[in-house]
């Protein structure tokens, strides 16, 4: 969603996408493979990512787009459990605002399967309850299989700017700037 190799066109990328929702400041922190706690060489999880942010004087809205690869992690034996990962990214946003955008694959069985990304979701909305400052996006209700690259979990081009428009929508939608409080789940 922030990349020129997946869109060309600036105007669909999520940065712009939050401009026209009325953002005014936006900082992106992205990086492929990224997991909440585990960590690929010369890049940092996202735990520490958003520390890291925070440290350096970051305040405002957190959008999470993580736990494909955490669920698949989970699945795969890592003994650090689904809602203890939500609970350190939200402990990371120190009580800010947070969208949780939710996850989806087309993969049907292996770690990226989507059983693994519904019971990340599940946990998703079992955590609201314990943070209302959070707000999850329901990406994974609107995602066509079209919108998948061959390997069912990546996106092409259309779907990336399909999704980097949802996001910045349902942002606008969950924390609205008449400070209405909306639900726990956005569509």
């Amino acid at each position: 969603m922030v990349s020129p190799q997946s869109l060309p066109d600036p105007a669909q990328r999520l940065a712009a996408q939050y401009h026209d929702v009325g953002v005014g400041h936006v900082w992106i922190n992205a990086s492929g493979g990224r997991s909440i706690v585990e960590q690929l060489p010369g890049q940092l999880n996202g735990y520490r990512a958003a520390i890291g942010w925070y440290q350096a004087g970051f305040r405002g809205c957190w959008v999470f787009a993580l736990g494909t690869n955490d669920a698949a992690n989970v699945a795969i034996g890592s003994p650090v459990s689904i809602a203890a990962r939500i609970r350190e990214m939200m402990s990371a946003a120190h009580g800010e605002p947070v969208m949780w955008v939710n996850v989806e694959t087309d993969v049907s069985s292996g770690p990226w399967s989507e059983a693994n990304m519904q019971l990340w979701n599940n946990e998703l909305v079992a955590a609201c309850a314990a943070y209302p400052n959070m707000r999850i996006f329901n990406w994974a209700a609107m995602v066509q299989p079209g919108w998948h690259l061959e390997d069912g979990i990546h996106y092409t081009s259309a779907g990336y700017a399909i999704h980097a428009q949802a996001i910045s929508h349902a942002l606008a939608m969950a924390f609205p700037a008449d400070g209405q409080r909306s639900a726990c789940v956005v569509h």
